[in-house]
């Protein structure tokens, strides 16, 4: 099969279409024929070196959808998605034709998405999943603030905090673009700019000056005084990156006396058949629509690969899906 690799850390130039054997379905094991595979920021920053645990040579690729091959007999033919913190990283990924990976990591794709539209989920939203319900435990009538709401981890947290009755309020450089998931969703819109303490104020304006429950911030690092200074009395800030800089100043006094909790959340540490667990949570939304991934920008054969990953480093907005 033909598949994207790369035994070397570094940029794109050590990424390479090549050809390698076929994976088999071993004992408690399944291949699917992939045929979408977004690409994601995590999978650039994994052929860079810039993750943990990555083990050479290998394919990235963290998100796909495709049909089964072999495995178990009642899969054979089945339509599937997946994800996972270790595909990609310490088993080959989804940027090749076929894909080996357990049994039990199996998970029926919604029949409502297209084999695009499925691949550029899992990421978002198992990340969006382990902050809102998983660490900061949102409820019904409380008020989320959203920071990075246009993008697609944003999206996802703005989505997953409506149908759970929470109010949703976006922070970003811009407004989600009409006809985006999030954009009739968030009741209220702070853009990222000026002073951290003016973010935070907006917030409040917003929230009868309470500040939000939860903020979630996937952004991090240059935006993370303006998230502590959002919150309400006994709120949750969910961390899931750090941009521009990785350590920031805390008023401690301050922290301790509004009883915040801070809560990190790496989706690395589910393996594919944890995370197949929490796919299973989104399958009834998106068959009922009221789950919708972000649109896919582009799409790329595995020979163009290479510039679908370029895309991502240029930060083009909107999903790139790699259909083998």
């Amino acid at each position: 099969m033909r598949a994207l690799r790369f035994d070397r850390f570094g940029d794109l130039q050590v990424l390479n279409l090549a050809d390698v054997p076929d994976p088999v379905a071993r004992d408690g094991q399944a291949v699917v024929a992939v045929k979408a595979a977004s690409v994601n920021l995590s999978d650039l920053m994994n052929v860079a070196g810039q993750m943990e645990g990555t083990t050479l040579p290998r394919t990235p690729g963290r998100d796909y959808s495709g049909v089964v091959l072999d495995g178990p007999q009642d899969w054979i033919g089945a339509e599937v998605w997946g994800t996972g913190g270790d595909v990609g990283f310490t088993r080959d990924g989804s940027h090749a034709e076929l894909l080996a990976i357990p049994a039990a990591a199996l998970a029926r794709k919604p029949e409502r998405l297209s084999f695009e539209e499925a691949a550029i989920v899992g990421v978002n939203f198992i990340t969006a999943w382990l902050g809102v319900v998983e660490a900061a435990q949102l409820t019904k009538g409380e008020t989320i603030a959203v920071f990075g709401v246009s993008g697609g981890v944003g999206g996802a947290v703005a989505q997953i905090a409506h149908a759970l009755g929470a109010r949703v309020i976006g922070v970003d450089r811009t407004q989600p673009a009409d006809g985006t998931p999030a954009a009739s969703i968030i009741e209220g819109f702070v853009a990222v700019e000026g002073d951290p303490q003016e973010i935070g104020s907006k917030i409040r304006q917003l929230t009868g000056g309470a500040g939000a429950e939860v903020v979630y911030d996937t952004v991090g690092g240059v935006t993370t005084q303006a998230a502590l200074s959002s919150l309400a009395r006994r709120g949750r800030l969910v961390v899931i990156s750090a941009v521009g800089t990785r350590t920031v100043e805390i008023d401690l006094i301050h922290l301790y006396r509004n009883e915040t909790r801070i809560l990190g959340c790496n989706s690395l540490t589910l393996d594919v058949v944890e995370s197949c667990a929490r796919l299973a949570e989104f399958t009834p939304h998106f068959d009922s629509g009221q789950f919708r991934p972000l649109p896919v920008a582009d799409r790329y054969s595995l020979e163009n690969g290479k510039d679908a990953y370029r895309a991502v480093e240029n930060r083009i907005r909107g999903k790139m899906v790699i259909c083998p």
